[in-house]
């Protein structure tokens, strides 16, 4: 059953469709920059939604600033999983299978591949765990990162289903990561918050005996 799953044609699931989004990026020139810069560097707006989310973890209790200072490991978790995923499933990115289709970023290696998306997976895994921090905020970072989803497939990178896959596996890896990380944190924030990281860790006033 596995080696059947491993042996799938990736073209056969959704080519057409990554076919159909690259000729609509060829087609929408004025979106081809936005989308590539965004795609390229737009993990770089989930750096700010962490820097918010502590922000606002400042003002409430000590789980929820851990769960905040989870963040980046709840993204590097993820990063890690998944590259053991791309490194056991070795599917080969699009721009090999269909060596004419409009891209806008270069073609990886051979070796780098494919599913499920990186980029995906890590920004759908700092949404989930932003969420734990402040709903409004983790709702606006799962906007992100659908649009980052969205620009991986626009500019040629990803299948449509290597971009669904890193979502499922960013909010499944980054909820429990995440809930496991304030779970065991939240005692260490406490202990922190009476000594010089206090201004840190939270706002509120010490209280004094």
């Amino acid at each position: 059953m596995t080696s059947d799953i491993l042996s799938l044609d990736p073209a056969g699931i959704d080519g057409s469709w990554y076919v159909d989004t690259t000729r609509f990026a060829r087609d929408t020139s004025w979106l081809n920059t936005p989308m590539t810069v965004y795609s390229g560097v737009g993990v770089g707006l989930f750096v700010v939604f962490m820097v918010i989310g502590w922000w606002l973890a400042r003002r409430r209790d000590a789980s929820v600033m851990a769960a905040a200072l989870a963040v980046p490991f709840v993204a590097v978790i993820a990063y890690v999983v998944n590259d053991a995923i791309k490194l056991i499933i070795s599917e080969r990115r699009p721009c090999y299978r269909f060596p004419s289709a409009f891209l806008l970023e270069k073609c990886p290696a051979p070796d780098d591949y494919s599913f499920p998306s990186n980029h995906t997976v890590v920004v759908f895994a700092m949404a989930v765990a932003l969420l734990v921090v402040n709903r409004r905020l983790g709702i606006w970072a799962f906007v992100a990162a659908t649009i980052m989803g969205i620009s991986r497939v626009y500019v040629g990178a990803h299948y449509p289903h290597d971009v669904l896959a890193g979502a499922i596996v960013g909010v499944v890896v980054g909820y429990f990561t995440a809930i496991l990380l304030r779970r065991y944190v939240t005692p260490l924030v406490n202990r922190l918050s009476d000594g010089p990281l206090r201004p840190v860790l939270t706002a509120a006033a010490p209280v004094h005996t």
